[in-house]
């Protein structure tokens, strides 16, 4: 049975709350007893909330004023604030502005007897996290108690999990521990506040767009991040995705449309394959570059925009200037300053923790646990050259999952159990054991279904779950 407060404050029967109250479950922060401070001049409110909440929370103190409760907080910290709006001297909005301006993250619970629409926003702005009308029953403030230290909670798990991605991931998940990587890494930090344009190089599947857009979220603009093919379009159409069109333009623009660069306004767009951009387009770009205007495809009129452009290219593009493939100028232009991002043959070291990274990340993006898997098939992976760098790694990685292999097993697009079977030592393969010529002609069907163990389980005659049994006992699962 709960209790209201139907009379004032000071008349609530001492007996009745004892009569009353009900235990509560326990409130644990970090592990520990939660703490809870009231203040409210009222003798009736601090008694019932003291004798409420003393089943919930390991410390609970109440005091009349402000300046009591900040002594107290100077000695010992609380997780939860009870707070009453009208005090002696200063209001409770009043010190809890200050206490927020001081650098408090302390929840708040505001109570009141006097509520109007005024108030109830001087509360919000000072921080409530919630707001309580007088009378109120027990069972509604440890309704609101509860959903305060849930949400208090939430916010510092979501703090671990933010600095312990941080630590794991340089920057806007770029992963890696090389030397090489580590300056790739600083240079990023170090230019992405500026407003220059960047050239961004180095193989295809190398990260040049995550490189981008650590740079965008470094630089703290406001507007998007925009990523653009060039090679992906002909120079009629990137004009027209890139700048707009007007109503009427051409053929098929029956309205009028905004272009990318007005989508990035005040953020960052990214030209990825900018090597692939077609010469007449090369000359618009200069332009935007010069002037920093853009003219849709049919317009009168430039409008002026502020975007920060950021290109990359697996080319090189002082080779395709010397051919006449790229304007020099528009060269120039953009390499005000280049990144180039290192092969993952140049960072060997780095192999592991990327394969490791993917492995659990993307398991769990298929919703399933990431099987258990020994060092040695990480380590394996470095004797690999990985031509197509971190995006090959990534799908080697996402095929062994799928097929539920060794990620060796996956490298070059295939699942090769043949290569297994031909670990086993000359002297086994002669060998008159049952176990051994079971092993061989399994692994000889699964390479012959490339892989699939349903195919594979149909004509041998047992059941997937048998199949999958045996070559995790083999360590193949």
């Amino acid at each position: 049975m709960s209790i209201v407060i139907e009379a004032t404050p000071g008349e609530v029967s001492e007996n009745n709350i004892d009569k009353e109250i009900q235990a509560q479950d326990c409130i644990s922060v970090d592990n520990h007893m939660a703490s809870v401070l009231v203040i409210d001049d009222e003798p009736g409110i601090r008694s019932f909330l003291q004798k409420g909440l003393k089943g919930s929370f390991g410390l609970v103190d109440v005091v009349d004023n402000v300046e009591m409760a900040d002594e107290l907080r100077r000695r010992c910290h609380y997780d939860l604030l009870i707070v009453d709006i009208r005090l002696p001297g200063r209001s409770g909005v009043e010190w809890v502005t200050e206490l927020r301006e001081q650098g408090s993250t302390t929840s708040v619970i505001f109570m009141t007897a006097y509520a109007d629409l005024e108030t109830a926003i001087e509360a919000l702005r000072a921080g409530a996290a919630d707001f309580m009308m007088k009378p109120f029953r027990m069972e509604q403030i440890m309704t609101s108690v509860r959903r305060c230290m849930e949400r208090q909670k939430m916010v510092r798990e979501n703090y671990v999990l933010r600095r312990q991605v941080e630590k794991y991931t340089s920057m806007s998940g770029m992963i890696g521990d090389c030397e090489l990587f580590k300056s790739v890494c600083e240079t990023v930090k170090r230019i992405a506040p500026m407003p220059s344009t960047v050239l961004i190089e180095g193989e295809t599947g190398t990260g040049k767009e995550l490189a981008a857009h650590a740079i965008h979220t470094g630089s703290n603009r406001t507007g998007s991040f925009v990523p653009v093919n060039c090679g992906a379009m002909n120079a009629e159409l990137l004009e027209s995705e890139l700048f707009g069109h007007s109503k009427g333009a051409f053929t098929g623009a029956h309205s009028s449309r905004e272009g990318l660069f007005t989508y990035a306004n005040g953020g960052t767009i990214f030209l990825d394959e900018i090597g692939e951009m077609p010469l007449s387009m090369q000359t618009h770009l200069l332009r935007v570059l010069q002037e920093r205007t853009i003219r849709p495809v049919g317009a009168n009129r430039e409008i002026p925009v502020d975007v920060r452009v950021l290109a990359a290219t697996n080319k090189c593009l002082a080779e395709l200037v010397e051919s006449g493939k790229f304007r020099e100028d528009l060269y120039y232009r953009l390499n005000v300053l280049a990144i180039r991002i290192p092969s993952l043959r140049e960072r060997k070291e780095d192999v592991v923790i990327l394969a490791k990274h993917f492995w659990c990340s993307l398991a769990s993006e298929m919703g399933i646990e990431a099987p258990n898997i020994h060092e040695r098939e990480f380590t394996s992976l470095t004797n690999y050259d990985w031509p197509g760098n971190i995006r090959e790694l990534r799908n080697v990685i996402e095929r062994s999952l799928l097929l539920n292999v060794s990620p060796a097993q996956c490298i070059n697009g295939q699942s090769d159990f043949m290569a297994v079977a031909s670990d086993v030592d000359e002297e086994n393969c002669d060998s008159d054991s049952l176990e051994i010529i079971e092993k061989l002609h399994i692994l000889k069907i699964l390479a012959q279904e490339d892989g699939n163990k349903t195919a594979a389980a149909r004509i041998l005659g047992v059941s997937r779950k048998t199949l999958e049994r045996k070559t995790k006992a083999w360590g193949e699962a």
